[in-house]
């Protein structure tokens, strides 16, 4: 008897398990899983869509800091996570920037990926969406 409810027993923790893989597990409000944002569309101000999420990075200390968002010509930009307001039910992500300012964003191919973290290269991004990037607002609260 003790042999039949342990076989039981573990073929309800395999089907449980087994099944794991196939439903997503639900994710706290607020959070955000690599699968869900890429392929986002991003859209700026009216609502134009100027291209998808294509890749993330990360920084040295696991800290989310870059979406790479494919223009559909072959070029690439750099958009900093904070930038993007994400809407997952509509699978879009919003970047509060004019039309114009987006013209003048440079980007890269896929080929010839910029040094993201040279300070020049990272204030000059953090810049054109109207944002510090981490590493100067913790010096700025430290300046009295």
């Amino acid at each position: 008897m003790k042999m039949t409810t342990l076989s039981l027993a573990s073929a309800v923790l395999l089907a449980t398990a087994g099944s794991s893989f196939a439903v997503d597990p639900p994710v706290a409000a607020n959070t955000f899983r690599a699968k869900e944002v890429l392929g986002t569309k991003i859209l700026i101000r009216n609502n134009t869509a100027v291209g998808t999420v294509d890749d993330i990075v990360f920084d040295d200390a696991g800290n989310l800091d870059y979406l790479i968002v494919a223009t559909g010509d072959n070029r690439l930009i750099t958009v900093p996570w904070d930038a993007a307001k994400f809407d997952l039910a509509k699978k879009t992500a919003t970047l509060n920037i004019t039309p114009e300012v987006y013209k003048t964003i440079p980007t890269y191919t896929p080929t010839t990926y910029p040094q993201f973290y040279t300070p020049a290269y990272r204030t000059t991004v953090y810049k054109t969406y109207g944002l510090t990037p981490r590493e100067l607002r913790r010096l700025e609260r430290r300046i009295p």
